[in-house]
């Protein structure tokens, strides 16, 4: 895809004009290290970009009217990352839940997570539980952060409630079916299926990011590097999934008559 989007003001009119906005897009933030090393800048400088290019992004998602926002925020493989950058990383995110927290609860935000988050410090569980509980009710969107995540590891322990249901004779083998597992994973429970799936940075994989609710979302990959993706880059992924065909698995023309049922 084109790391170049078309101006800001001519964005909007790409748009599909029947509104065919995805309802939850995920995205992977990739690209502060790098961004910091091409300007010559410890790479907790680029981590600190990126945490503004998070800010950014979110409020244009709720005013644009996207349902759910996931961001890939800290992967389970990331602990293996310097004790120092994961530190850093931690004191982040602290600072963002606090900072935050005014700006998701007059907006009518719902913060939600996913991850093995009890692996966090609790300098940092204990603002995001609260910000959490605080915006339970709350409509207008949904924030959604992965942190200390991984899709192989959340499926495997959707695997392992599965295989202890059919052992207490809860669950019949024969009844196991992707709706059933769906069920048991945790991002299926609190947020409606993945649309489109973004990374930045240039890069072309998911990088063990929502394996299974991925199946059917569209990707979209930009050269752009996290610290300098922005709400002209978001639209420029939302107009290019507006203009994409989701079958599904269906021909074009089963698509075309299903949307003709509909009318």
């Amino acid at each position: 895809m084109s790391s170049s989007p078309p101006p800001a003001a001519n964005l909007a009119g790409h748009l599909d004009p029947a509104g065919n906005l995805p309802r939850h897009v995920g995205i992977i933030m990739d690209g502060n290290g790098r961004w910091a090393n091409a300007q010559g800048l410890p790479r907790e400088v680029g981590h600190e970009r990126g945490a503004d290019s998070v800010r950014t992004v979110v409020r244009a998602a709720r005013e644009l009217g996207i349902e759910a926002l996931t961001l890939f925020a800290f992967s389970s493989q990331n602990w293996d990352r310097p004790p120092q950058e994961v530190f850093h990383l931690m004191a982040l995110l602290r600072r963002y839940l606090i900072e935050e927290r005014g700006e998701i609860l007059d907006n009518d935000i719902r913060l939600v997570t996913v991850g093995e988050t009890h692996r966090l410090p609790a300098y940092v569980r204990e603002p995001m539980v609260e910000l959490i509980e605080a915006s339970a009710t709350h409509s207008r969107m949904t924030l959604c952060l992965a942190l200390s995540y991984g899709g192989r590891e959340m499926i495997t322990d959707a695997v392992r409630r599965i295989a202890q249901e059919v052992v207490d004779g809860a669950l019949e083998v024969d009844a196991i079916t992707p709706d059933v597992v769906s069920q048991h994973i945790e991002s299926s429970r609190i947020l409606p299926p993945l649309d489109l799936l973004i990374r930045t940075s240039g890069e072309r994989r998911i990088s063990n990011f929502f394996l299974w609710e991925a199946a059917y979302a569209e990707l979209f990959f930009t050269e752009t590097l996290w610290p300098d993706f922005n709400r002209e880059n978001l639209l420029e992924a939302l107009a290019d999934y507006s203009r994409r065909e989701r079958r599904f698995g269906l021909t074009s023309a089963q698509v075309e008559a299903s949307l003709q049922e509909e009318v």
